[in-house]
């Protein structure tokens, strides 16, 4: 008898099924993962903004509503910067003048963008203010995710 050599169709089909189990197992985590790496870069982006807009208040004495003015490309300003398929839109969401009962103050907001990767993520909407809160907000109706959650803390 001759030696035969090479695979069989079960073995072959058991090495694809087993493929196919690891791969199913595999793609939720990593969908998490990017989907936090994501996160990662609205916050760096609102933290950014929020340290601009500190240095525009120094020298005008009030803070801005446009993202120009604290020298972005566009307003809103998009994460990743120069890509085909942004994350987040950050913007100026509000800005209070002082009076005299109460102190100026700005709130940054970091919206996915619709259609987009993190439209499906359960954190929503990232809100900073000049007083450093860290607020999540618009998210989903079953989101289980909280703001310390979000915001990596």
């Amino acid at each position: 008898m001759k030696n035969k050599r090479g695979f069989s169709l079960i073995e072959l089909m058991v090495v694809v099924a087993i493929i196919g189990i690891l791969t199913a197992i595999a793609m939720p985590s990593y969908n998490n993962y990017m989907m936090r790496s994501h996160r990662i870069e609205a916050i760096n982006g609102l933290l950014d903004a929020a340290s601009r807009e500190s240095r525009y208040y120094t020298t005008n004495n009030s803070y801005t509503t446009s993202m120009t003015t604290l020298g972005y490309a566009a307003d809103p300003y998009q994460v990743p910067t120069g890509s085909a398929t942004p994350y987040y839109n950050i913007s100026v969401f509000n800005v209070t003048v002082a009076s005299a009962t109460a102190p100026a103050s700005f709130t940054l907001q970091a919206v996915p963008v619709p259609g987009g990767p993190q439209a499906s993520d359960n954190c929503g909407t990232f809100t900073y203010t000049d007083l450093g809160q860290r607020r999540i907000t618009n998210q989903p109706a079953n989101a289980t995710d909280t703001s310390a959650t979000c915001w990596g803390r």
